[in-house]
């Protein structure tokens, strides 16, 4: 090996050569049998494997021998500029003075090292005698036996064996890229997480959209920001709300921490012994400096939720004991401090709910800002289908991922989905070394066998109906398209007619019925009360709201008059006995419902128009004010028509 390395310091005597070039030769071949002999030859030569420099090293080539130089020198494979003869004297300079760092850590080290050496050999004797006294004392007091030890080698086998990581950990998303339909969430994420001044955060939205996954990824971005105030080794702490349970009495609680007390809880035996209490810090203090996320944050105890408001202000966990004496002389140290000062518990919190607003604490929300994710569309599915078959390397017929969106709006659920249709498709291709293919046939396999059923069922249609109308719904964070119909009967005697509308639809529906019957009559001229008339939502939908009111204003009128309504429209809004068509809630995910069910235009109250962005999901959104403005869209294909 010295034989091979001392080849790479020749120099090229041979050749006629300048004297300066000369010189510079025999000063890079100095540097090398320098560098040499501070690393040794067989360290450099394996360094310079490493950072691809061999070749250089071996090169006649003043540039490229001193280019190589530079890479083993100062560990750079970036440097692959060879330098100019001129160049050449103020690289060495900085090749000496690194070299010079070098024996200077080197001889700083060495004498360390001595020093060290003559400690350890003065104290060797008290070293060696206390280690026998120690392994005297094992060997008296063991706990083993063969069983135990026997046990012992069985968690060893068991911790041997791994099975390959499952499909969630393979196709979870990776990057903040990977994350479809939330680049608004995922910047508003981004911008309160990943600043100086990071904030506690709650994330709304329905289940499968990417929520903890997207505050993961963000932490990992922010500590990479030198402006952020989170290390390298930050921890993300993960926690279901449903999961923290705790008693009165505060014996039990790993979020915030409990003390187990010497009689009745059974503290570490050296402790009980001498009847001292035993803190145990909770998840808040595992998660100093950096994030608790409390998944399904509405779902924990409302008094637990206040307890941890107090150390969201504190900063800081205490803890309490009556068993606690700060005189005692057996207390460690670290149990006195626990009890004297408390456990720092600086961190941020994540919560992520998929229930409303409404249902979290109010004081933990205004210490909150509040995210909203949003449902994911068929194309989101359909998206979120082919980033995971790249992942899985499998083909899938064309057809697949749009099959897989009728069936589900979570990408979690799609993807679980695909990875069942992957595991069938791998037994009918795969055992016969076949290229796998994920056919139609085998989610539908999968759909049969999970008993799932089509997530939307009702569909748009570019016809008009008389009597029909779509109006809009919405539960929790994901909206539904509600088909509202009405039949009118002219009675035989004027004043005795009725209407009737299903009971399950809610009371605030009814009282939309009565309004609806006022309106009709301002517009039309028509009395209800000369027409048996009767109103169903189809499905038994309830309707919580009076959103409904202009859908079935609507769809009376186009039952009395018999007109057409377009079905490839929806309506929401309230309706006032005025003909106003006045604000409702749930506007934004309202549009997910109606794009889901392919519907092309939204009619919306003009005081809901500031909710939703124009043109949202590519729906044509019309902003009205009164009820005859929204019946002049619904019935306006029918219009046409006529004309």
């Amino acid at each position: 090996m010295k034989d091979f390395f001392n080849k790479f310091l020749r120099t090229d005597s041979m050749e006629q050569k300048t004297a300066p070039e000369e010189q510079l030769k025999r000063q890079v071949a100095s540097l090398y049998g320098l560098y040499s002999g501070i690393m040794g030859a067989e360290k450099v030569v394996l360094k310079a494997g490493k950072l691809d420099a061999l070749e250089y090293m071996r090169s006649d080539n003043l540039s490229e021998r001193v280019l190589a130089l530079q890479k083993i020198v100062f560990e750079d494979p970036t440097v692959d500029k060879l330098p100019a003869i001129e160049e050449i004297p103020g690289i060495l300079e900085d090749i000496e003075d690194e070299l010079a760092d070098l024996m200077a850590r080197r001889t700083v080290e060495e004498k360390l090292e001595r020093k060290i050496t003559e400690k350890m050999e003065e104290r060797h004797q008290e070293y060696v005698k206390e280690i026998k006294m120690q392994v005297l004392k094992e060997e008296q007091n063991s706990v083993e036996n063969p069983q135990t030890l026997k046990k012992y080698a069985m968690l060893e086998v068991l911790e041997g064996k791994k099975l390959t990581k499952s499909a969630m950990e393979l196709l979870r998303p990776a990057a903040l890229a990977e994350i479809v339909g939330q680049e608004r969430a995922v910047e508003a994420l981004r911008a309160k997480l990943a600043s100086p001044y990071p904030q506690h955060l709650i994330l709304y939205g329905p289940p499968g959209v990417g929520k903890t996954t997207a505050a993961r990824l963000v932490l990992e971005e922010a500590k990479t920001l030198k402006f952020t105030p989170f290390a390298q080794d930050a921890p993300f702490i993960e926690v279901d709300g449903t999961t923290l349970r705790w008693d009165s009495r505060d014996m039990t609680n790993p979020l915030l921490g409990s003390v187990h007390d010497p009689i009745y809880q059974g503290a570490r035996r050296d402790l009980a012994e001498t009847g001292v209490p035993e803190p145990k810090p909770g998840l808040v203090t595992d998660a100093h400096s950096g994030i608790l996320f409390i998944d399904e944050i509405g779902e924990m105890d409302p008094l637990l939720q206040n307890k941890l408001l107090k150390v969201l202000e504190d900063k800081r966990v205490s803890f309490e004991s009556a068993y606690y004496d700060p005189t005692d002389s057996n207390i460690p140290k670290y149990i006195k401090k626990l009890f004297d000062e408390g456990a720092p518990a600086d961190f941020i919190l994540i919560g992520a709910t998929t229930r409303d607003a409404e249902d979290i604490n109010p004081a933990i929300r205004s210490r909150c800002a509040e995210i909203y994710f949003e449902p994911l569309t068929p194309k989101h599915i359909e998206e979120i289908i082919y980033n995971a078959a790249r992942k899985l390397e499998v083909e899938m017929d064309p057809d697949v991922p749009q099959l897989i969106s009728e069936y589900t709006i979570e990408g979690r659920k799609a993807i679980n989905i695909l990875s069942d249709a992957f595991g069938l498709a791998l037994y009918r291709d795969g055992s016969d070394g076949r290229k796998i293919i994920i056919t139609k046939e085998d989610v539908y396999r999968v759909v049969q066998v999970s008993r799932l059923s089509p997530y939307v069922t009702r569909k748009a249609a570019a016809v008009c109906e008389i009597g029909k109308v779509f109006g809009l719904g919405v539960s929790g964070y994901l909206g539904s398209v509600l088909e509202i119909e009405a039949v009118a009967f002219p009675v035989v005697e004027n004043g005795k007619g009725s209407i009737r509308f299903n009971d399950t639809a809610g009371s605030m529906a009814k009282d939309s019925v009565f309004n609806a019957a006022a309106v009709v009559r301002k517009i039309t001229g028509e009395d209800l009360n000369n027409y048996d008339i009767h109103i169903n939502v189809i499905g038994g939908g309830r309707i919580d709201g009076p959103s409904a009111g202009t859908a079935i204003t609507a769809a009376i009128i186009s039952a009395i008059t018999g007109r057409g309504v377009r079905q490839d429209v929806a309506v929401t809004g309230e309706i006032s006995i005025q003909g106003k068509v006045k604000a409702v809630g749930g506007v934004f995910e309202k549009a997910y419902g109606a794009k889901q069910a392919g519907i092309t235009t939204m009619v919306i109250p003009k005081e809901n128009e500031q909710d939703i962005p124009p043109e949202h999901l590519g729906l044509q959104i019309c902003p009205v004010d009164t009820v005859e403005e929204a019946l002049h869209i619904l019935f306006a294909a029918a219009q046409e028509a006529s004309a």
